[in-house]
């Protein structure tokens, strides 16, 4: 099996922190632009997409700042992190995400997360 690499995109959008950790931290924004439904139980979230479920711990929040989460049937190693990142001088708010990927994938997947960020920005109205 390829190994998985870590890999980091960061995408601007023109939102308040406090608003954008709404969207990356609640089941109800999640639902709204990440998966069809979330659900949230002792400390597992469970996302869907076309009646397809995977679930995945939460392993680390901070308000306003970040969420980490763990899938559950993926390797010890891997995880996908949202963090949001502000400029200290403009104000300017970006969103990084850390997640994983084998190499064969790695197109496919940053794709994937370029369609969702536009689709959250577009939630946003921002």
């Amino acid at each position: 099996m390829a190994e998985k690499k870590k890999f980091t995109l960061e995408y601007e959008v023109k939102s308040s922190p406090r608003i954008l950790y709404s969207f990356i931290s609640e089941p109800n924004g999640l639902s709204q632009w990440f998966a069809d439904d979330v659900n949230f139980r002792d400390q597992v979230y469970t996302f869907t997409w076309d009646d397809e479920e995977q679930k995945a711990k939460l392993v680390s929040i901070k308000e306003n700042k970040l969420v980490k989460f763990k899938w559950l049937d993926d390797e010890p190693q891997c995880y996908f992190e949202m963090e949001i990142v502000q400029d200290e001088l403009t104000n300017d708010v970006a969103l990084a995400i850390t997640d994983f990927s084998t190499d064969d994938l790695l197109a496919e997947k940053k794709l994937i997360w370029d369609n969702q960020i536009d689709y959250l920005i577009s939630v946003l109205g921002a």
